[in-house]
């Protein structure tokens, strides 16, 4: 079609849509007289005919317009539309059959509504797939693109798949959907819009081989991690790309997009159900309050920012000394907070002088404290740094929020704080001692949330293997046998919230991690999702324990007896806490002159305070030497 002529239907398309429907009305309505008497006119309805017929041409008129169904495009006319449809014409038999009994038009045959509203269904909505499937015809005519289409096995005959498969069709041109794939028995042969399913789940290696696939779409957006390992695992040796749907919000939107769809990430195999949020009392907490957050540009400090504006505080007050991390996270939020004050507030936490000028300039309710050094063999290196910040610091935070009267103050902590072997895991357990201290004396409430490594964040070891993975290789992993918790971003930020909400005061939450993964496995799935192959396209290399490194992390330990609270994963560890006046007094010493410190220094002073501390690798683990870069 022509440019100038594809430009006018679009200008006046609204005009040629109106008279199309009123020849359809007035269609569907001489061919239901025609139906009721056999084509054979009585004599005696011509002098009516021409009224009821403009009447009834009129209300639909009325009715569509009213409902918007001239303003859509046809070729995109879906199971929406045909709804809308029938609404519209239900309402206009209505209305035309409420007229001719006030109009007192008894000789009116009543049969000739349910046929016409018929006819108006078949002729209208005919027009309108007719439409649609010209359209979808006449783009896998005349699309042209490089090379063959691309043939794609879909994974999932649900509704997700369906949607998917639509959306596929669409664009003939350059997608042959070639099949379907479902554990369900019950669908195995059945066809969905002309395409079949060839079998289970297992047959797709086999399918992808038979009818040359391209691409496999996962649509199962409510694969649990072991459903979505098994796949990923059976089609990666066939050596096509793997995508899948974004999660359950495509189904709730009502439509699938191709632009929705991504490779599949290392987080949909180490995922983990959904968090069930009590939002009431995240609500009660947050929503009206003076919130602060340290750490706010960091990647659990600006997810949490994330999720505490959506419950409307009165204003978000981001604390962070990096000035491009707190640019880039007030940036972000100015997009997504609505009405919430943001107050981007550079600032270094161990600076009392300035974080009691915010403190007393903004009067914060609840304070939640991510600011941190947390990178295990940096602080190896630097350990008079992870002391001045993550015990200093926290000590700073901690007491600005009782001077100036904050209802609650949440410390971020780490499973690295539980028997700790490093300097950082130290620093973070003195942390924990001074928050549950401070709670001793104060009306503000402290509590600290344990949780392990989550996926993706700055430093973690997964960007670190995809670098690795992009230059070729090899990925380095310190021992075969390292085992980790691992937790969405978003997950560990909304669930300590959550404990937030929780805290009485004086509490130290542990999160539920699940089950350990090990690390060379993750590295292995990383490789495989870049689709290679482990050992064979690039080297996985073991380098040792690095010093301060655990083979397994833990939560919690015995004597802390972690109970239950009332949120499934949040749990409460019981450990007795040192007096205000003790904690005091053993801080002084640690914290005065740790500038230059050296590693066996601060171990010796992290001692006094963290008797748990121990330095001894696990039985069998290789530790490699130390050495800061030069």
């Amino acid at each position: 079609m022509a440019p100038e002529t594809n430009g006018w239907l679009l200008r006046y398309r609204r005009v040629v849509a109106v008279a199309v429907h009123l020849a359809l009305f007035a269609l569907a309505h001489a061919c239901a007289f025609a139906l009721r008497f056999e084509f054979s006119f009585p004599a005696q309805y011509f002098p009516l005919a021409w009224q009821w017929l403009a009447v009834n041409v009129g209300i639909h008129l009325l009715v569509f317009a009213s409902g918007g169904m001239f303003s859509g495009l046809w070729r995109y006319t879906g199971a929406k539309d045909l709804v809308a449809l029938a609404r519209a014409t239900v309402l206009s038999t209505l209305i035309f059959a409420t007229f001719i009994v006030l109009a007192g038009y008894r000789s009116y045959p009543r049969s000739i509504f349910i046929i016409e509203f018929l006819l108006t269904m078949i002729l209208v909505g005919g027009l309108r797939f007719g439409t649609r499937s010209l359209w979808q015809l006449a783009q896998s005519v005349t699309q042209k693109h490089d090379g063959d289409r691309t043939r794609v096995l879909i994974v999932g005959a649900g509704n997700a798949g369906e949607m998917l498969l639509r959306e596929l069709q669409k664009y003939a041109g350059r997608y042959d959907a070639a099949g379907f794939v479902d554990d369900a028995p019950a669908k195995r042969g059945v066809a969905i819009h002309g395409v079949k399913v060839l079998g289970s789940i297992a047959d797709a290696p086999a399918l992808v081989e038979r009818l040359r696939i391209g691409q496999v779409v996962i649509a199962i957006p409510s694969a649990a991690s072991r459903e979505m390992r098994r796949i990923v695992d059976l089609v990666t040796p066939a050596g096509v790309p793997i995508r899948t749907m974004p999660g359950i919000e495509a189904l709730i939107s009502g439509e699938v997009t191709l632009n929705q769809l991504r490779e599949v990430d290392i987080e949909d195999l180490l995922g983990r159900e959904p968090v069930t949020l009590d939002t009431g009392s995240l609500q009660a907490l947050l929503g009206g309050q003076v919130v602060l957050v340290t750490g706010a540009g960091g990647s659990i400090g600006s997810e949490l920012c994330r999720q505490v504006a959506r419950f409307s505080p009165r204003s978000l007050v981001l604390v962070e000394r990096s000035e491009p991390a707190l640019f880039e996270v007030h940036r972000e939020l100015q997009g997504r907070a609505g009405a919430v004050q943001l107050v981007p507030a550079i600032a270094d936490i161990c600076d009392a002088g300035r974080v009691r000028a915010l403190f007393a300039q903004h009067r914060p309710a609840v304070v939640i404290h991510a600011a941190a050094h947390k990178h295990v063999p940096m602080m190896e290196w630097n350990p008079g740094e992870a002391i001045k910040n993550n015990v200093g610091g926290t000590r700073v935070v901690a007491d600005a929020a009782h001077e100036f009267g904050a209802t609650q103050f949440v410390m971020v902590s780490t499973d690295k704080a539980v028997n700790p072997t490093s300097i950082m895991g130290a620093t973070k357990r003195v942390a924990e001692l001074y928050v549950q201290a401070r709670n001793q004396h104060s009306q503000t409430r402290f509590v600290a949330v344990r949780f392990g490594n989550v996926l993706g964040s700055a430093g973690s070891v997964i960007p670190i293997f995809k670098e690795q993975i992009a230059r070729g290789g090899p990925v380095t992993v310190t021992d075969p046998e390292m085992r980790r918790y691992f937790m969405t971003i978003p997950e560990a930020s909304q669930l300590v919230l959550q404990a937030a909400s929780l805290g009485r005061g004086g509490e130290i939450f542990v999160l539920d991690m699940g089950e350990p993964v090990k690390i060379v496995d993750l590295a292995r799935d990383l490789i495989r999702l870049s689709g290679l192959t482990p050992e064979k396209d690039i080297e996985l290399r073991f380098t040792g324990l690095r010093p301060g490194e655990k083979l397994f992390e833990e939560l919690s330990t015995a004597e802390e007896q972690a109970e239950k609270t009332r949120h499934p994963k949040i749990f409460i560890g019981r450990l007795p806490s040192l007096d205000f006046t003790d904690i005091t007094a053993l801080l002084e010493p640690l914290a005065t002159g740790v500038e230059g410190l050296s590693t066996d220094e601060a171990v010796a002073r992290l001692k006094r305070v963290v008797p748990e501390l121990q330095r001894e690798a696990a039985p069998g683990a290789r530790v490699i030497a130390l050495r800061p870069p030069a």
